[in-house]
């Protein structure tokens, strides 16, 4: 080996050497939900440290307080986060507005065209992507097949509100602390708020007309929220308005719902025989409608974005190739089976014959592929979101609005005196904002 082959070999150790201990010098904070996945993901945090170097902090809050976190940190540049864990509707907002890291130079490996389009596309802004899926969902009917099967009752794949109802009637059990249906009625824009308004699709109603007039104080939206209150009060658990994702999902595990209409990553939880006492007399179908044409499931990613106030946009990017890539969700498949991999983010995912034989996926793709944000209303809107419309105002506006409406379902007030508040309450925010 001559003097320069050493020299040029000694130097690329010294470079390789200088690269893992700066590697090691690095850390990343990361603000999450608490949801499953999410903590899941916690658990092969130090399989990324060992591979890379870099160190993870992780900072898990409730959902409703994860939002005002991270918005907060983002508009005041206060640079808390390295990674924030966002969905469709924070993301082409702040990626219009500067405040996120366009994720437009991913590696070939990482395959950004496998990332199933409803979902790029809610993560984008200007064909830019600004945020990865982490995971992607819509929300579906889980049911009880046992408790069906004894009220005599047959699930149809596509059912109507009214069937629902119907249902969760015959299927209640008071004494014995069975609801026969379980739903959010959680404050909060993304909880209970993000429910309600998919609900308030599929019955005609519309948030804002096409010249962004609100429209809360319509019969539509009447009928929803009395339709929606009148059936928990009939058959819901005691307590259903602070009720959100986890309690409710918390309830369905224990045996103590009939029905529950929600996200449907949930399925791999409800399945799941460690955690769910129900886990084998699960069934699934498409979020119910009333004949109009739309039926009341979402369309919402929980992702992960670089604020681009960072300085460690580097190793973040490395963080979100691994979590939200083709070789994590083959490692949770080999770890713990396929149904609990993330779902609902990558095309090759539903082309993987292994994954075809979980018996939720292909409900889960059908519920995703009928939301349509472009167009979620019966009568046309100015706005595009399913479960929310994405203008800035949105998230405090409708925060407030969902305030009024649990208000409702704990009986604090009327469906009429709820929903003339929130028009009130939409009103003047948009009449603030320049509508």
């Amino acid at each position: 080996m001559t003097t320069l082959s050493r020299a040029l070999l000694g130097a690329t150790a010294l470079c390789a050497a200088a690269s893992l201990a700066q590697a090691q010098d690095t850390t990343l904070t990361i603000a999450t939900v608490n949801n499953g996945d999410m903590i899941r993901m916690q658990g092969y945090t130090d399989d990324f440290t060992e591979e890379t170097g870099i160190a993870v902090e992780w900072v898990t809050l409730e959902e409703n307080v994860l939002r005002q976190r991270v918005t907060t940190d983002i508009t005041t540049n206060g640079g808390q986060f390295d990674i924030m864990t966002i969905g469709m509707y924070e993301t082409p907002i702040w990626g219009a507005n500067g405040w996120l890291v366009p994720l437009d130079d991913l590696s070939d490996e990482y395959n950004v065209d496998d990332i199933l389009p409803a979902m790029a596309g809610g993560l984008s802004h200007d064909g830019t992507l600004y945020a990865a899926p982490f995971y992607g969902e819509s929300s579906m009917i889980m049911y009880r097949t046992d408790l069906m099967e004894e009220a005599g009752l047959e699930m149809p794949d596509a059912p109507t509100w009214e069937f629902i109802r119907e249902a969760a009637a015959a299927m209640t059990d008071r004494e014995n602390d069975v609801n026969g249906i379980c739903l959010r009625g959680k404050a909060g824009w993304g909880e209970g708020g993000a429910f309600i308004t998919a609900m308030a699709n599929s019955f005609g109603a519309r948030v804002f007309d096409e010249d962004w007039t609100p429209q809360l104080d319509s019969a539509e939206w009447n009928e929803t929220l009395t339709f929606f209150t009148e059936m928990m009060n009939e058959s819901g658990p005691a307590g259903y308005a602070t009720n959100g994702f986890n309690e409710n999902l918390s309830l369905f595990q224990q045996g103590l719902c009939g029905m529950w209409i929600d996200a449907t990553v949930a399925a791999s939880f409800v399945t799941n025989p460690d955690e769910s006492e129900v886990a084998d007399s699960v069934g699934f179908a498409l979020a119910p409608d009333t004949g109009m044409g739309k039926r009341s499931n979402w369309l919402w990613a929980w992702a992960l974005a670089i604020p681009a106030g960072t300085q460690q946009e580097d190793a973040a990017k490395q963080f979100i190739e691994w979590a939200t890539g083709t070789d994590y969700i083959e490692m949770v498949a080999e770890n713990e089976g396929w149904a609990n991999v993330p779902p609902g983010a990558r095309t090759s995912l539903y082309e993987n014959e292994n994954y075809a034989e979980v018996p939720f996926a292909q409900m889960t793709l059908d519920s995703i592929l009928s939301a349509d944000p472009n167009n979620p209303t019966v009568d046309p809107v100015p706005y595009v979101g399913v479960q929310f419309a994405a203008i800035p105002e949105w998230a405090g506006m409708w925060s407030q609005v969902s305030q009024e409406f649990s208000a409702a379902y704990a009986g604090q007030q009327t469906v009429e005196e709820a929903l003339e508040n929130a028009q009130a309450i939409a009103t003047e925010e948009m009449e603030a904002a320049g509508y």
